[in-house]
């Protein structure tokens, strides 16, 4: 016989028991009086302080327990009590592993549809200066990022301005824009939420006519006027934002560093693509100015792809810069290639201005 506390989980009345344990029963005796059995395969250990043996009875009265205290009479219960706690903990890891896997699959189901849904209904709700604002920020993880400075040559500042008027005019733009020419040797190009856009010098140094840059510029701005970088951004600043709280980052604290550093090194969907060639096209077109010559640059810097010094400085890969933020596709050159004025328009630079742009990252 061993000696107990027992609590019925009816009462909440502390009972001083023996216990008597055999190879099928545990039972329990107040005052030498029998007052129940447990059948061993259904006894359970339950979490208790340091030194106590609690047991439960499966299927028994929820607060119902034995606290057994002294070692010997613990060890004669393991003894005959072979399943204590391996359920439970069977159990708890099931539902463990469970809601694991629920919540997992239930946040890739919202970052695969319900963010993308969210960004593209709440974007146009947006004000333009809440998203300058927004964009200022991811200006700031860019330069953290890339470490250039922009090129401010004066003559080749002003060629870039009359560039970028005569691409805004031509569609009757009312949105502002920033334009600069990041010093940078990876061949990109990039808008940011709220109108900022940056060319990369080794991007305009790669280009061989001002109709190959006009044509990027006109790409971005395309962006720009369809707020691709501020949905982009609501998008990944959800996802990352439901990351963290998978992983362990409840406040959400590095998602707007996270999103940005996104923004900066991912393309863009398909639709958003071409619906910035599109535009790119169009505005190209009604100056009468090919847009064919975009295309033509992206498939110089592909052909470049194997340049050591470019690969190091830009991805491991091998793969160009502009490339994995602008991804080409045989589809989208050929669209371009189509769209050719039915009238040659006057060149967008002169020679002068076109030689000043070029060389707007030489400081003497």
């Amino acid at each position: 016989m061993m000696d107990a506390v027992f609590y019925d989980g009816v009462s909440a009345r502390r009972r001083a028991v023996t216990l008597e344990v055999t190879a099928s029963s545990l039972d329990i005796h107040e005052g030498g009086e029998w007052i129940a059995s447990w059948p061993v395969a259904e006894v359970r250990q339950k979490d208790a302080p340091d030194g106590v043996l609690r047991l439960t009875r499966e299927n028994g009265p929820d607060l119902a327990r034995l606290d057994v205290t002294d070692p010997t009479d613990q060890a004669a219960v393991r003894l005959h009590c072979h399943r204590l706690g391996n359920r439970d903990r069977r159990e708890r890891t099931a539902r463990i592993v469970f809601w694991s896997a629920a919540a997992s699959i239930s946040i890739v189901l919202c970052v695969l549809f319900l963010i993308p849904l969210l960004a593209e209904k709440l974007t146009p709700f947006i004000p333009v200066s809440y998203e300058q604002r927004i964009g200022k920020g991811v200006d700031n993880q860019l330069r953290v990022v890339f470490r250039g400075k922009v090129c401010e040559a004066p003559e080749g500042a002003a060629a870039l301005r009359t560039l970028t008027n005569r691409l805004s005019k031509a569609r009757g733009l009312e949105t502002p824009l920033d334009v600069a020419v990041l010093d940078s040797g990876i061949p990109n190009a990039i808008a940011l939420p709220g109108g900022r856009i940056y060319i990369f010098k080794a991007l305009l140094e790669k280009s061989e006519s001002i109709d190959e840059v006009a044509g990027v510029l006109a790409h971005e701005i395309g962006h720009v006027v369809n707020r691709d970088g501020l949905r982009k951004l609501i998008q990944s600043s959800g996802t990352s934002y439901l990351f963290g709280l998978l992983f362990g980052d409840v406040t959400g604290g590095g998602a707007i560093v996270f999103a940005s550093r996104y923004l900066i090194d991912s393309a863009y969907s398909r639709e958003a693509e071409a619906a910035a060639d599109d535009f790119a096209g169009k505005t190209m077109v009604s100056l009468g100015r090919p847009a064919h010559p975009m295309a033509l640059l992206l498939k110089r810097i592909e052909a470049n792809e194997d340049d050591k010094e470019e690969e190091k400085e830009g991805n491991e890969r091998g793969i160009p810069a502009f490339l994995l933020t602008h991804p080409i596709t045989d589809q989208r050159l050929k669209a371009l290639e189509k769209q050719v004025p039915s009238q040659i328009g006057e060149p967008l630079l002169t020679q002068g201005e076109w030689r000043a742009l070029k060389q707007i990252c030489k400081t003497s």
